[in-house]
């Protein structure tokens, strides 16, 4: 078995630090960020977690708290050079390092060529692509230096297929943040730093709320029920589930899996070739 023993604790992280972007959830319930800050809490990381919005990040923090985890939270924005330098240096001031890099920012907005603003367009690039770019820029060489690390960006099926919503600027981000992915994968392998993404499908998060309000017309419950029924395990997913799949990529256990995709989706890719 190597040096990874079967008593090892499936998907520790203990001793690892984890710097989260987008670690805060906006409205009731479980955003993906959030989930996933205290499911790699739970299994025993240091959680340095962003979010634009401080109360909710806050909100993630007491949650890891109350579960006798440690983590720490500022206000920062992905998309600045100057934030993400900020972020990275006060994680490396509090605890030294950083083992784990979870990109989780991301914002659909809905448009077409035609119709998407040029501004619109280059906002859908910079929080869903962008910003992993910058992270990742900052963050491998400290990974190389210490021997090694892991890299999740949480992408989406929107980059793999057109799944009903017309959200060109979205796809076509999260499309190129795969590819990114992929690629960097390849070039720093023998730095032993990993890079991998998590392709979410249509999970109920807080923000189908606001999704139902872009795309159906405010119809949350229509909205939710269209989703259930293009999924073919007949419902949506959840923050958890994509919380175990990046939990899964970023633990020892995945050591020797690197630029790849994992899909969580009910099947709904498979349906739609």
């Amino acid at each position: 078995m190597n040096d990874i023993s079967l008593e090892q604790n499936p998907f520790s992280l203990v001793g690892k630090v984890v710097l989260l972007t987008g670690c805060g959830s906006i409205g009731d319930g479980w955003g993906n960020g959030k989930a996933t800050a205290v499911l790699c809490a739970q299994r025993g990381a240091k959680v340095f977690g962003v979010d634009l919005h401080l109360e909710a990040a806050r909100e993630t923090q007491r949650e890891i708290e109350s579960r006798g985890g440690v983590a720490y939270v500022e206000c920062r924005d992905a998309t600045s050079s100057e934030d993400v330098d900020a972020m990275v240096q006060a994680c490396l001031t509090r605890w030294g390092r950083i083992d784990v890099l979870i990109n989780n920012v991301g914002r659909s907005e809905p448009g077409d060529p035609v119709t998407l603003s040029e501004e619109v367009w280059a906002g859908q690039l910079q929080v869903n692509l962008n910003a992993a770019f910058l992270s990742m820029k900052k963050v491998i060489p400290l990974m190389a230096a210490q021997g090694g690390g892991s890299i999740v960006n949480v992408s989406s099926v929107a980059g793999l297929r057109y799944i009903g919503k017309p959200q060109v600027g979205y796809a076509a981000a999260k499309a190129a943040l795969m590819q990114m992915s992929a690629t960097t994968a390849v070039i720093h392998a023998r730095e032993n730093v990993r890079v991998n993404c998590v392709v979410p499908g249509l999970m109920h998060t807080p923000l189908v709320s606001r999704l139902a309000d872009k795309y159906a017309g405010g119809d949350y419950e229509g909205f939710i029920k269209t989703r259930e029924q293009q999924v073919p395990m007949g419902r949506m997913g959840d923050a958890w589930d994509v919380a175990w799949a990046v939990l899964f990529l970023a633990s020892d256990q995945s050591r020797y899996i690197t630029g790849t995709q994992m899909v969580v989706d009910g099947g709904l890719t498979c349906a739609t070739r």
